[in-house]
């Protein structure tokens, strides 16, 4: 059953400017010693399983210091990758299970912190799940800054330069993805050659290391062009279709998530909207049986939606002028023509999202 109810998990803040969107991974509300929320520990390779955790440290400052005597560091909370098995290919990874993302900058502050046989940390980007992404690494044992894909699990040759990577101080690395194009950079300048790679146009965006690498990651953040998911297309072109319907609003849970939440909207919804219509929502997946609220004023109605083997997946919430003598049977055939176009053009959860 899918339970539950997210507006925006804790451990997220968004803001929108100028066109672009910019996510930062703020770990200051995850108590120490716990995986933050809206995240997911994968283990590729062999091995024992990863320790994900928050802990807290001395990070860079996210602020410059007033003076040229003030403090550059300060205690932060940050993402940890702490278990030192030293399996040799075993790849601890954490996705983000929110948004895919196109193009866009994903910048992180990492720390090398110890490893016998390797010492490394690295982003990963459209990943389209723990067999398939982008990987970004540094290794402070190599010697070196490397990029590659891996494909159905098999690794592919990395390109990148060999530098020095200290262990022990904080470094920043960034990529920056633009349709086919790929930008690397390791302390804010382009140590890798511009990069064209066709093979995932997007995808998720998390953290990796290597073996028995201890490393740490803060300031985390991706600066990105909007989407507009195919839901909200749908909706849209209902709306168009059907100029006299007062709302129509996509509700379901987002890939790898048993949470509700608001997936696409004709108009702007407020909070207290979001969490009440999401209890609904809920309820008429978990149920799978439509859910009716009607005055002399408007009719709602909630019916869940299907994906190809008739299995609940989201649900579309209709609102409507009423009418004289409008029954509860009435209702439901209206709403139900809105229910129908969706399913004949989304066939999976995971379709909403493209």
């Amino acid at each position: 059953m899918l339970r539950g109810i997210c507006l925006l998990a804790a451990s997220l803040f968004l803001s929108l400017s100028a066109g672009a969107a910019e996510l930062n991974f703020d770990f200051t509300s995850t108590p120490a010693g716990q995986l933050p929320e809206g995240f997911k520990s994968y283990l590729i390779g062999t091995g024992p399983t990863p320790v994900w955790q928050v802990l807290q440290d001395d990070a860079p400052s996210a602020f410059a210091p007033l003076t040229s005597k003030g403090n550059t560091t300060t205690k932060a909370a940050v993402l940890a990758q702490t278990s030192a098995d030293g399996t040799d290919e075993r790849y601890p990874i954490i996705f983000n299970e929110g948004d895919y993302f196109g193009d866009f900058t994903f910048t992180t502050k990492f720390k090398l912190v110890s490893g016998e046989k390797e010492r490394m940390a690295g982003i990963v980007f459209r990943a389209q799940d723990q067999y398939n992404f982008y990987v970004l690494r540094a290794s402070g044992l190599g010697n070196t800054f490397r990029f590659y894909k891996v494909v159905g699990g098999i690794r592919q040759p990395p390109i990148g330069p060999e530098i020095s990577i200290p262990s022990g101080v904080w470094h920043e690395m960034s990529v920056q993805c633009e349709a086919n194009k790929i930008r690397c950079f390791l302390n804010g300048n382009q140590v890798i050659p511009d990069l064209t790679d066709n093979t995932f146009n997007n995808g998720k965006v998390g953290f990796w290391t290597k073996s028995d690498s201890v490393s740490y990651f803060t300031h985390a953040k991706v600066t990105y062009t909007p989407r507009v998911i195919y839901a909200q297309k749908v909706v849209d072109l209902l709306m168009e279709r059907f100029p006299r319907t007062l709302a129509i609003k996509v509700y379901g849970p987002k890939v790898g998530s048993t949470n509700i939440v608001l997936l696409a909207s004709s108009s702007k919804v407020s909070e207290n909207e979001i969490v009440e219509d999401s209890s609904v929502a809920g309820t008429a997946i978990a149920a799978n049986t439509p859910m009716l609220y009607s005055s002399k004023t408007i009719v709602k109605v909630t019916m869940p939606v299907h994906d190809r083997n008739g299995d609940p997946m989201a649900a579309v919430r209709v609102e409507l002028d009423p009418f004289f003598g409008q029954t509860e049977q009435t209702s439901l055939s209206r709403a139900m023509v809105y229910k129908a176009e969706i399913e004949a053009r989304v066939k999976n959860l995971k379709e909403f999202f493209e």
